[in-house]
């Protein structure tokens, strides 16, 4: 009965409105209540377990007061509102009602809570069933009434069990909460011993307490030889002994390893779910001999509610190993590694069953030592979140590698994904970063700040000018992304994650950003060792959302080749370049040993660089590289054959000057003809 009220619960979304006739051949009705209306709607069948006319119910539940006595109707309600208030998926319980000519029913109802996608509960369905028969058999409505108290302790123990079972999401916790102490003494045995069925053979895999009475010889056995739980597997009926002579004239192999434990009865049952033996439970008794009927009748419902449990735990493994296989196959197998920087990344699936995220990650290396670090998060909980996630990782990584800027390669991203068959969006962070130099160049498309950690252990966000998410940027019409950046000098570590490692239930995003950054302060300078304490503060945390974490600490450089160069495109009226080309000269200049020079280095180059766009048309290209031997050359090159040359500013003139500072700053300087154009270099003795 049990096994098929559990099915009954796996029906569509219509039912009970479109009940299965099955249901009702075998004495069960069912139920839909509706937690915003309040109204229960029940179907015939559920009418006649209650003794009720439909017409003498009008779809209240507090109606159904006439048949379930308070105490009984008090119980049920603190299981049901227990159920809802801590996100179980089901419940069940057993009560009693009076009929309509005063005589007493056990009935059991097993409840399916639905919920909407916050989690909200919205309905209840379920079944009922007159359950008298199966928690007991009395004959006489006297017998009844003396039994009554000492059946409702009974039935308490299988629902303290359940209860405990129901938190249950793994084999394990199903193990641990049978081998623990108290839920042996919960039974109401000595000892306890179980075993799951595996290619034809039983396997032992708990007893209680542990090291008791399990020899070696058993542990693992065949279906076919004369032990307790292989006859109830292959019978698949319950085993009641009820005497050590019994039991010792039954199974005489098994019967030596027990004498010391003083048994004086045993209960083994088999363990069904979906219609098959999934596994066995034995109850050793020493204080007890034989059973009633009731006492057999709780001890068969508590082996189906066990064997549910390791059901739903057993599907609910395979569902979490087949989503999680599915995620990693999304995510980067290997990071590469990446010259000048040591690169952490993490991954931490808090999802249950199949609802799995799209959030990831991914490094990316890029021509001239650059390198490309990404993460995201696709809308949503499921394995379609999941196939948007790996799409969108590899269109990201293409248009990285082709050299496109952050802006460009996250306006094409949402472009994608808005003309992807999808109604999804994704948020994210893309950082490009020059090693060389330590110029990080950051677009965000509705993601959460980076933190950046300097080398002395303190930590701070980043807060980085965003547009708007993936897809929906597109969508809208709104592509434009601005580029913040960043320098990230020696020892310094950028902090990429998705908000799942920062956001609670309850809790301000400010709130969590400002605990995040106190941790990574608290926390150690190798990366991965960060990384690892992180996830683990997450796990402890719990929550149900994933979490992608990516860390990326920048190395003391290497000094540069003589003949190496950067390179920065400047195009008339994009002051944003400018201001680019502006720190990647900066921190260069610093990053090769010539910090007392900087300013200087830098001014000229700005300089040059005005003069170009104010007096040439056309875009410029400015350079830096080492010459070896302590020297630095600029260059900046343009499209116009017109040379430079200095002009005399007045008094009160803001221009003329830009060629004399050059004179006056650089140590040598120079034109160059470039094909049509021309280059006008500069050079500077430096440490």
């Amino acid at each position: 009965m049990a096994d098929r009220a559990a099915s009954a619960l796996s029906l569509p979304e219509d039912w009970p409105a479109h009940p299965d006739p099955i249901l009702a051949l075998n004495g069960m009705g069912s139920f839909d209540w509706d937690l915003e209306t309040g109204l229960l709607h029940m179907d015939v069948q559920a009418h006649e377990v209650f003794d009720l006319l439909p017409e003498e119910f009008d779809g209240r539940p507090e109606s159904l007061c006439v048949r379930v006595p308070s105490p009984e109707a008090a119980r049920l309600d603190a299981v049901v509102s227990r159920a809802i208030k801590d996100g179980s998926e089901n419940y069940g319980a057993y009560f009693r009602i009076r009929c309509r000519d005063g005589s007493p029913r056990w009935t059991h109802t097993q409840g399916y809570i639905r919920r909407d996608a916050s989690g909200r509960p919205r309905r209840v369905v379920g079944i009922v069933r007159d359950a008298t028969q199966e928690l007991a058999d009395s004959t006489t409505r006297s017998l009844r009434a003396a039994q009554d108290e000492a059946l409702r302790q009974q039935t308490n123990v299988v629902q303290t069990v359940s209860a405990a079972l129901a938190h249950a999401r793994s084999v394990q916790d199903v193990i641990d909460v049978l081998k623990d102490t108290h839920g042996v003494r919960h039974l109401g045995a000595a000892s306890l011993v179980m075993g799951l069925v595996e290619a034809g053979r039983i396997r032992l895999v708990a007893e209680a307490p542990p090291g008791s009475f399990i020899p070696v010889s058993t542990q693992v056995h065949r279906i076919d030889e004369p032990y307790p739980m292989s006859e109830v597997v292959r019978t698949l009926q319950p085993l009641f002994i009820e005497s050590p002579e019994e039991f010792a004239e039954g199974y005489p192999i098994l019967w030596p390893h027990l004498t010391d434990l003083h048994i004086t009865s045993a209960a083994y049952l088999p363990l069904i779910a979906q219609g098959r033996p999934i596994g066995a439970m034995g109850l050793l008794y020493d204080d007890r001999r034989g059973f009633s009927t009731e006492e057999r009748a709780v001890l068969v419902a508590l082996g189906s509610s066990i064997a549910q449990s390791l059901m739903r735990a057993m599907l609910y493994e395979q569902d979490k190993d087949l989503a999680q296989g599915l995620q990693q196959a999304m995510l980067p197998r290997t990071i590469p590694s990446v010259r000048g920087a040591d690169v952490a990344v993490r991954y931490r699936s808090a999802a249950l069953g199949r609802d799995i995220g799209g959030d990831w990650y991914d490094v990316i290396p890029l021509p001239g030592g650059r390198v490309g670090a990404v993460i995201g998060d696709v809308q949503g909980h499921d394995t379609h979140a999941a196939a948007v996630m790996g799409q969108l990782r590899i269109v990201l990584r293409a248009y990285a590698a082709e050299g496109h800027t952050p802006a460009t390669v996250m306006a094409r991203a949402s472009v994608f994904l808005d003309e992807l068959d999808t109604d999804r969006f994704a948020t994210c962070l893309y950082a490009q970063a020059d090693l060389a130099t330590g110029v990080v160049q950051v677009v965000r498309a509705g993601h959460i700040d980076p933190l950046l950690r300097h080398a002395d252990g303190s930590c701070h966000r980043v807060p980085v000018a965003g547009g708007l998410p993936l897809g929906l940027s597109a969508e809208f019409g709104r592509l434009e992304y601005p580029v913040s950046t960043v320098e990230l000098d020696p020892g310094h570590t950028l902090l990429l994650c998705t908000d799942g490692l920062v956001e609670q239930p309850g809790t301000d995003l400010d709130d969590g950003m400002r605990r995040l950054t106190e941790l990574v302060a608290a926390g150690p300078d190798d990366v991965g060792d960060l990384a690892d304490r992180l996830i683990r503060m997450a796990e402890e945390r719990g929550g149900d959302d994933d979490v992608a974490l990516l860390l990326l600490r920048r190395r003391v450089p290497e000094s540069p080749r003589p003949g190496g160069r950067l390179q920065q495109h400047v195009g008339p009226g994009d002051p944003e370049a400018l201001t680019h080309a502006r720190h990647m000269i900066r921190a260069a200049v610093q990053a090769w040993g010539a910090r007392d020079r900087a300013d200087e280095i830098e001014l000229v180059a700005d300089e040059l660089i005005t003069n170009a766009l104010m007096h040439t048309e056309g875009s410029s290209v400015v350079s830096l590289r080492s010459l070896g031997e302590g020297r630095l050359r600029i260059e900046v090159a343009d499209s116009s054959s017109a040379l430079p040359r200095r002009r005399e500013a007045g008094e009160d003139g803001v221009s003329g000057r830009g060629l004399l500072l050059v004179d006056r700053l650089a140590d040598a300087w120079g034109v160059e003809a470039r094909g049509g154009g021309k280059a006008v270099w500069c050079e500077f003795r430096v440490p």
